[in-house]
Order: C-alpha cells, then sequence, then structure tokens
C-alpha cells in the first residue's frame, strides 16, 4: 500500500511537529506523529483482519527516521502469514522510517486492571521532564488521564482527506460510509497524552510501542488513560523513559489497550 504522510498537529505543544523546531535540530521541517507512522504500518492489517484486528490486534513498531507531510510513502508487507506480518514503512526516497511485526493472536492474553490512579487535576502544573522527575514518578506514580474517541479528536484522520481511510475508521460525513471506530493512531497517541499530561516536556520523540488492543473503541466512547514508569537511561546524549500505558471504558474499568511506550524525553543538547 502506498499514500501520503499527514502531519495532523503542526502547532502541537511538541514543538518537534513545528517547522522552526524540528529544523533546529536538524530535520527538514516538522514530523509526521510517530503515532501516525505506526498507523500506517497497522493499515494492512485493518484492511485484512478488519474488526478482529481492532478488538485483539497485537503490534510492535520502531520508528527510525522522520516522515514529513506531504510526503509520499509506501509499506511493504514481508514474511506474512494468517496471523502476522512484518512491515517497513519507507519515504519516496526509500529510506526506512518504520519497520514492525503486527499480529492478530487467537486471543488478546491478560487484560491489564485498572488501579484507579488520581486524576490529573485541570490546570495543576506539570514538573518539568528530567531524570528526577521520573524517578519521582516511578515510586509515587502517575496521574490518570481522561480521554475520548469521536470526530473532533486530535488523531481522527491518519489522511489528510479523511475518505482515504479504511471505512470501518471513517466518521461518515455526507456520502460517505464509515463505521467510526477509533484508529491505531489515537489508541497509539493515549500514551503520548498520558506522559504529556504528567510532565512538561520540550520537544521530544516518540520512537516505539508494543501495542495489544482488548476492545474496538466506538464513537463517542469515555475513557480514562493509566501509566507507570518503568525504565529511564541514556544513549548518545539522548535520555529516554519506557512507560506502560493502558486505558479503560469509564463507565465499568473494562480494558481498551495495553502499550509499552519509549520515548526520548530529552534530545541530545536539549
Amino acid at each position: 500500500m502506498s499514500g501520503v504522510a499527514y502531519n495532523q498537529v503542526p502547532d502541537s505543544e511538541n514543538e518537534i511537529h513545528g517547522d522552526e523546531v524540528a529544523q533546529r535540530h536538524g530535520f527538514k521541517g516538522g514530523l509526521v506523529p510517530g503515532v501516525t507512522v505506526s498507523a500506517y504500518l497497522c493499515e494492512p492489517a485493518v484492511r485484512s483482519w478488519g474488526e478482529h484486528f481492532l478488538e485483539r490486534g497485537r503490534s510492535h513498531i520502531v520508528v527510525k527516521k522522520p516522515l514529513y507531510d506531504g510526503g509520499e510513502f509506501r509499506v511493504d508487507v514481508e514474511d506474512a502469514s494468517p496471523g502476522a506480518y512484518r512491515a517497513r514503512l519507507l519515504d519516496a526516497e526509500g529510506t526506512v522510517c518504520a519497520e514492525g511485526r503486527i499480529e492478530l493472536p487467537d486471543d488478546a492474553g491478560e487484560p491489564p486492571i485498572r488501579r484507579r490512579d488520581r486524576r490529573k487535576e485541570k490546570g495543576a502544573p506539570r514538573p518539568p521532564a528530567t531524570a528526577e522527575t521520573f524517578e519521582r514518578l516511578r515510586e509515587v506514580g502517575m496521574c490518570s488521564l481522561p480521554s475520548s474517541w469521536g470526530p473532533d479528536s486530535e488523531m481522527a484522520t491518519i489522511y489528510r482527506d479523511p475518505a482515504a481511510m479504511h471505512e470501518l475508521l471513517r466518521h461518515p460525513p455526507d456520502g460517505v460510509r464509515g463505521d467510526g471506530w477509533a484508529n491505531m493512531a489515537f489508541v497509539l497517541g493515549m500514551t503520548n497524552w498520558h506522559l504529556a499530561a504528567n510532565v512538561k516536556l520540550g520537544p521530544w520523540l516518540h520512537l516505539q510501542t508494543d501495542c495489544q488492543c482488548f476492545s474496538m473503541i466506538e464513537s463517542g466512547a469515555k475513557l480514562v488513560v493509566e501509566g507507570a514508569v518503568v525504565d529511564l537511561f541514556e544513549r548518545k546524549g539522548h535520555r529516554f523513559v519506557d512507560v506502560d500505558v493502558a486505558a479503560f471504558r469509564r463507565e465499568d474499568s473494562s480494558p481498551v489497550m495495553a502499550t509499552r511506550l519509549r520515548a526520548i524525553y530529552q534530545l541530545r543538547g536539549g
């Protein structure tokens, strides 16, 4: 499959998605979100397995190089079997921007259990994203974050033209069929929003996710997101954090996803 990359959030608080700050860090321009790049790698799964993937699919995805708004890309599927495939996303120059393994297991496995973490108060100050802050959060826990899915969600589409989405994932405007189920950019995006709700980040990078879906997310769903810091390390001057994140329906605490996020929370020289 192929497509044209879309940066949904050029004015994001994470200024790495804007041209000025991204160029200051050596990129050509604002980066397409890592969760959007990851969603492109999951597109063949949605097309092949449909609702089954959205309700119990599994993915391990690593973002390796930047993808830019308006750039053409293709997804090459390799080692495909009835229940799994490997995929690479390449830009117009043939650079591998991301790769992953996508699976449809027979069952989703052991579900996460909601801890009922304390809720992040609206407008409450966030501590700076430092190793000391994350160590403290690892000890005392992170705050939970409310979320909801619908046509006005930040990641409502992964293409500039929503009609390019699979019909399972489209919110139907006049004349276009769609079921409005949450796409993988939204599902994985909850990890980013949870992290950013707990700490004040500068420009940062979403690098890797290991995700297990537990339920399709219908339009209008009200969710709560919980997370826990599991690792911190430094490599080549960049500072990394791993966070386990899970999302649940607010009304009955049933799980919809569990994901381990790896991010560079402080870029070299930042």
